[in-house]
């Protein structure tokens, strides 16, 4: 995962301590012509797993404006961003290189508008659209988020994402 400037900037102050960091989830749609939905997934080049689109919200971005900018710059696809499904604080994530980064979670649903999804900055190896009832495996903070897209509720969740039944 590339790690965008500002945080490099942090990380000279602060080394590995504890970064609380915002991050945003595109839980991109489309219907087929058989009227079935798909959700775009991408394969990570970091762990070889499938994920929802996820990123960090630079500075002054809103976290919706985030999800659409990742959509564009992971897979190479044009989305609207529809509304806010979750809203959730991850566990701490240690990097390989002993970062440690928090982050309050933004999951949006996400209309595909254009753009044939493949892996567009070299942070993903594969970019693919998967019927709702034949996801890929996933580690458990996406297969959640795909959880809390797939069923759509009206209302913002807050919380924990829902776990695996």
């Amino acid at each position: 995962m590339a790690i965008p400037d500002f945080i490099l900037d942090l990380r000279r102050h602060i080394g590995t301590a504890p970064l609380w960091l915002s991050g945003s989830t595109a839980g991109i749609h489309r219907d087929t012509p058989e009227g079935r939905t798909e959700w775009l997934l991408v394969r990570r080049a970091d762990s070889g797993q499938w994920s929802v689109v996820t990123g960090i919200v630079d500075p002054g971005e809103h976290p919706a404006q985030a999800a659409a900018r990742e959509a564009l710059e992971e897979a190479g696809v044009v989305v609207e961003v529809e509304r806010l499904v979750w809203q959730d604080v991850t566990p701490m994530v240690t990097y390989d290189n002993g970062d440690q980064t928090q982050y309050i979670n933004h999951t949006f649903r996400c209309r595909w508008v254009s753009g044939e999804p493949h892996p567009a900055d070299g942070e993903n190896t594969a970019a693919a659209f998967f019927p709702a009832d034949a996801l890929p495996p996933m580690a458990d903070q996406h297969a959640g988020a795909m959880r809390a897209l797939i069923v759509d509720a009206p209302e913002c969740g807050l919380g924990p994402l829902p776990a695996t039944p």
